[in-house]
């Protein structure tokens, strides 16, 4: 019923930039926060930025400076600007959002989900 779809990543050197998109879809009425998650490989998954519906944003201290999130409600799309890059940003990036209401079938429902996964590689 709901699906975010990420896009965006790839393969670039240290001090480059990215630009992380993710688009949820369905017949939505409202998201409560959305984020962006990391996980790096033999480590767990990560909080990076978050923001609320009102714009409200926090930051991973790892990432504090380099990193911008932002958000589009009436789009109910996610952004993730990235400057700045080190290879310990390297790793597989996951949209979230959190307390997704929707109607189904004439019904409301609520649910978190998650997207697939977009890869970030920084190359020193």
């Amino acid at each position: 019923q709901v699906q975010l779809v990420e896009s965006g990543g790839g393969l670039v050197q240290a001090g480059e930039s990215l630009r992380l998109s993710c688009a949820a879809s369905g017949s939505i009425l409202s998201i409560n926060a959305m984020a962006w998650y990391r996980q790096a490989p033999g480590k767990q998954r990560e909080l990076v930025a978050i923001i609320n519906s009102r714009g409200s944003t926090d930051y991973a201290d790892s990432v504090k400076g380099r990193f911008t999130i932002s958000r589009d409600n009436a789009r109910n799309t996610v952004v993730l600007e990235m400057n700045s890059l080190k290879p310990e940003d390297t790793a597989v990036y996951y949209c979230h959002a959190d307390r997704v209401v929707y109607s189904v079938g004439g019904y409301v429902r609520n649910g978190d989900y998650w997207g697939q996964g977009t890869q970030v590689t920084v190359s020193s």
